[in-house]
């Protein structure tokens, strides 16, 4: 009696085609989702135009595109990396979807690789279009663009350590709630929108909040054209540490 031949191959498929095929599948999944399409396309797309078209904050000196723009594209960071991550991950944690992929051939790092590539994909879209909107809208762009890269992936990391971390802590109605109004804080008191400097004495505070040192970084180079802002990179890298650890300390399967 012969052997029989199998197509396809019995056995799990490489590592790399699974994290591959899983990152296209959580990004689908990602811009189908109407709220997260919302959060984090349409919102800050939104806020830039009207910002810069109507005078409603004292951006200071020069055009408000060139001060708003940089905290924009921290906003898209922050809501792709942070709020919605949280949220979607709280929910498949939730329904018992984290569970059923950590017992199958895909090891659990490679989910969390997979997660972040497709954070990743997501934040091109995002930083494409809102770069296309602030140059119509008058945008003029400074400093190196390396710098950027390395602030747009240290902001990346940061923010999706503590998505993570929340989304593996507390219940999916808890991170829901917690992820929307830790967003909307942020939105007002991160320098996004208004100057840390109308805070007062609380804006030296503020600047160690992970989208402060972002936006504020984002905005030395392509604002002020300056090189590396060592300082802001120091603050995300040391929240990248933290809450990529804690996520990995105490992330809870389900």
């Amino acid at each position: 009696m012969s052997t029989g031949t199998y197509a396809p191959k019995p056995g799990a498929a490489p590592v790399g085609r699974m994290i591959a095929a899983q990152t296209a599948l959580e990004t689908r999944m990602l811009l189908r989702n109407g709220e997260q399409l919302l959060l984090t396309v349409i919102i800050p797309s939104l806020l830039l135009v009207l910002f810069s078209t109507v005078d409603i904050v004292d951006t200071g000196a020069g055009k408000a595109v060139d001060f708003l723009a940089p905290g924009v594209l921290a906003l898209a960071v922050m809501s792709t990396a942070f709020t919605g991550q949280a949220i979607a991950t709280g929910f498949e944690r939730r329904y018992g979807v984290l569970k059923r992929l950590g017992a199958s051939p895909l090891p659990r790092w490679a989910l969390m690789a997979a997660k972040t590539l497709s954070v990743l994909v997501t934040e091109v879209l995002q930083v494409v279009l809102l770069t296309a909107i602030a140059l119509a809208l008058g945008w003029s762009p400074h400093g190196s663009p390396l710098a950027v890269l390395a602030l747009l992936v240290l902001g990346t990391a940061a923010f999706s350590g503590l998505g993570l971390l929340m989304a593996g802590t507390l219940k999916a109605e808890a991170t829901l709630a917690a992820a929307n109004l830790v967003f909307l804080l942020l939105l007002v008191g991160g320098g996004v929108m208004v100057p840390l400097e109308k805070f007062g004495a609380a804006g030296d505070v503020l600047a160690f909040l992970p989208i402060s040192a972002l936006s504020d970084g984002l905005r030395d180079v392509l604002q002020g054209g300056a090189g590396m802002p060592w300082g802001d990179a120091l603050v995300l890298a040391v929240w990248a540490v933290l809450g990529l650890g804690a996520a990995a300390r105490f992330f809870r399967w389900e």
